[in-house]
């Protein structure tokens, strides 16, 4: 009897040791994060014996450099995050780094997969005939969501003496002369971040002809001196004609804009819901709404950037894969997404943490059914005429070049480019 005890102590003590052994790594860049995942962390352990450790690359270049280094040596951890272009996601996945989710998120009639936003789904999604040649399926998990939209401060808007957020290009365009009588600057932004730029005139694109529209010039199918393409590179003109926008946005980087906006510097920004949690820490009294960017063509949607915020793969080759999954269902089970939003000031990407959110997140939440996602549009323009495209408003911006000039020399780049 005392020997039979004795074994099976053993097997007990060797069987517990070796749960407290199994360690889920996760590599992440993201800082304001890092109390919350750290705590998560230590619940998930005591939940479910389990040891999950978050590991903090920051900024996000030396992460991605660190993912990309692991990769050629095959060494990434458990669960990590890509930073980059549908291309970069695709190559990780033909490469063998990335688990194929679909079958998990399918479990259970989908329980997993619906209890996500559609949009966050379709952003960690490859679909049958993509350009990358990737097998159809779900490859990444997404913890947030976020969208980009206009931003106003309304204790500004009303000392002008403007009781409605504007809605229509003609309405903003009032709104901003109403301000410049008042000595108040109407718009900063960080476009010295080009992307930031790029989506805004591509929202305003949207509006103007319609995605099938944007989609074929893409192709090549519809020239940029197209009547629509001069409306939207006139909407910018327009801008610098009545100066709608503090001159330095050109060049500015987009840090620099929030702490203006912040600061009550400016009446409207363009900005992404992430800007909840910035702006909370550079000024935590100041008075703002999201809305949309202002309508153009008022027979179309609005349509904003937007998507999965961040979002985490597992890797196809780790030991505990099981457990990172397991650990992936729990990190966007609604308790947890809740925890995170009130943490963080992030979207959830769960549906019912989703539906009690209150105050700016439950107005940013709200733009989500006009979100569409650059990185899975159906076509793509080339990033030789994206850089043209920007930098082209840029010149209208300055006063060097006309919206009808810039469209005649972006189509003749962009032939140039089909020719090639």
């Amino acid at each position: 009897m005392i020997y039979i005890f004795l074994i099976s102590l053993f097997f007990i003590t060797s069987c517990a040791k070796k749960t407290e052994e199994r360690e889920i790594v996760i590599w992440h860049w993201m800082t304001d994060r890092e109390d919350a995942f750290s705590r998560l962390a230590q619940e998930f352990m005591v939940e479910r014996g389990i040891k999950v450790k978050f590991e903090l690359y920051a900024p996000s270049e030396v992460y991605s450099q660190k993912v990309r280094a692991a990769a050629q040596t095959n060494t990434l951890p458990d669960i990590f995050g890509i930073l980059g272009s549908p291309r970069d996601f695709a190559s990780f996945i033909k490469a063998g780094f990335v688990e194929d989710l679909t079958m998990y998120m399918e479990e259970n009639n989908g329980k997993w997969k619906n209890s996500f936003y559609p949009q966050a789904i379709e952003t960690v999604s490859f679909k049958d005939g993509n350009m990358y040649g990737v097998k159809p399926g779900i490859y990444g998990i997404p913890i947030d969501m976020m969208n980009i939209q206009m931003i106003c401060n309304t204790e500004i808007l009303k000392k002008a003496g403007i009781e409605k957020i504007p809605e229509t290009w003609e309405e903003y365009v009032d709104a901003g002369r109403k301000l410049k009588k008042k000595g108040i600057n109407v718009f900063v932004s960080g476009w010295g971040e080009v992307w930031l730029l790029e989506a805004m005139a591509t929202s305003f694109a949207f509006n103007i002809m319609g995605p099938e529209k944007v989609f074929n010039t893409f192709k090549g199918e519809v020239p940029y001196t197209d009547p629509d393409w001069i409306k939207v590179f006139s909407l910018f003109d327009t801008m610098r004609k009545e100066g709608l926008f503090i001159k330095d946005s050109i060049t500015m980087v987009n840090k620099t804009a929030e702490q203006m906006f912040a600061n009550g510097r400016s009446a409207f920004t363009f900005n992404g819901s992430w800007c909840i949690n910035v702006y909370k820490g550079m000024n935590p009294n100041l008075k703002y709404s999201p809305c949309l960017l202002p309508k153009v063509n008022r027979g179309n949607p609005v349509y904003i950037w937007g998507g999965s915020g961040s979002w985490f793969v597992v890797n196809s080759k780790s030991k505990y894969k099981k457990e990172a999954i397991e650990f992936l269902k729990w990190l966007t089970s609604s308790q947890q997404q809740k925890f995170l939003t009130e943490e963080t000031m992030n979207l959830p990407s769960n549906k019912d943490a989703a539906e009690k959110l209150k105050g700016l997140l439950k107005e940013f939440a709200l733009g989500m059914k006009y979100v569409t996602h650059p990185n899975f549009w159906p076509v793509h323009e080339t990033p030789e005429v994206i850089e043209k495209f920007d930098k082209g408003i840029q010149l209208i911006l300055i006063g060097k070049k006309t919206p009808f000039q810039v469209a005649k020399e972006l189509d003749k780049y962009k032939k140039e480019q089909l020719k090639e």
